[in-house]
């Protein structure tokens, strides 16, 4: 029934839903409207609204309280498209945080946009910007939003970074940083640039995150530890600068990967120090089975190539998979077990 009253009617989607759903006679009234007992009126609203399947539909809809009319949904909903957003974001952004539906215009969304605005984004920015860090339209804007970007703009050196950052990176802005002191801010940014990444590089910010997770100490062993296996100090801030994140294992963790990589593996620490990947992977669950199967290839002639394993202990599984396993599972049936 419903599809055909959209395909008779010429009324707009939203509209015609609220003739079907909220009329209480032969007219829809403007106020004092009761709320329809059918479950199914948000599902229907948002498929011919912002073209979720039926099934994304319900999975939203289950997040939204009932409403009395349309009229909130239609602000929010045409708030957004005004703002550049196209179909796809909209279900994108609706997915992640349904609640925004239920957001008025003017005292909460509105003002998020104009401070973005007035930082000099243009529209197709601030949608960039807003798709990368969605929890922005859920921060107040005075208590929570305006002193982030403040922090983040002191922390990058200039607005005009912090502007790249907002509509290049991801998710930077989740972070509490605003409640960190600022002389371990100021100590922290000191420390990452005086690596040599300055406060534009792409890098800046992972370096930054990773080396606020690593106490003083820790990173002086970790120097150590890395030194003992004939890293020089230049070699560990190169893998620093490639790869942060292996600053968050613990002693003994890289310990044993490197002992692995540098012993078993066959792989040099000053190629390691040059592509530190395989440092964050898994040693138990990626490392050693994928080598035990490369052994098993060049045991049976099958891999002869004298490239180095940084790039096979890296692919996705299904790239490796694909490369290395499936051409001879008929063959060599004990590769999957392996892995």
């Amino acid at each position: 029934m419903l599809r055909s009253l959209f395909r008779r009617h010429p009324l707009p989607p939203s509209k015609l839903i609220h003739c079907v759903f909220f009329s209480t006679g032969t007219s829809v009234s403007s106020s004092g409207v009761t709320a329809s007992p059918d479950p199914h009126f948000l599902v229907e609203y948002l498929v011919h609204t912002c073209g979720f399947s039926a099934d994304d539909a319900s999975k939203v809809s289950k997040s939204l309280p009932r409403f009395q009319s349309t009229e909130k949904l239609d602000a929010a909903l045409g708030f957004f498209r005004s703002q550049g957003f196209d179909g796809a974001n909209l279900r994108k952004i609706i997915s992640r945080r349904p609640g925004l539906l239920c957001r008025d215009v003017e005292n909460s969304l509105g003002p998020k946009f104009k401070i973005l605005r007035d930082m000099g984004l243009s529209e197709s920015h601030i949608v960039n910007a807003v798709m990368r860090h969605r929890i922005i339209l859920s921060l107040d804007v005075q208590n929570t939003l305006l002193p982030k970007l403040k922090v983040w703009e002191s922390l990058f050196g200039s607005r005009e970074i912090l502007l790249r950052k907002l509509r290049g990176c991801n998710r930077f802005i989740s972070a509490s940083i605003e409640k960190v002191n600022p002389d371990t801010l100021r100590a922290l940014v000191d420390r990452t640039v005086g690596l040599g990444v300055p406060r534009g590089s792409g890098m800046f910010l992972w370096i930054l995150f990773a080396l606020h997770a690593v106490r003083r100490k820790k990173f002086e062993a970790q120097l150590k530890l890395m030194n003992n296996f004939g890293w020089s100090n230049s070699d560990f801030i190169t893998a620093i600068k490639t790869q942060p994140r292996f600053l968050l294992l613990s002693i003994e963790s890289l310990q044993r990967k490197m002992e692995f990589l540098v012993n078993d593996v066959g792989i040099s620490p000053s190629d390691i120090a040059h592509c530190p990947a395989p440092l964050v992977l898994s040693l138990e669950k990626r490392l050693i089975p994928r080598f035990r199967v490369m052994e098993i290839l060049k045991s049976e002639g099958l891999w002869t190539s004298t490239n180095k394993l940084h790039g096979v202990l890296s692919l996705s599984g299904p790239k490796f998979l694909q490369k290395f396993v499936q051409p001879y599972q008929a063959i060599l049936p004990k590769l999957l077990e392996v892995l």
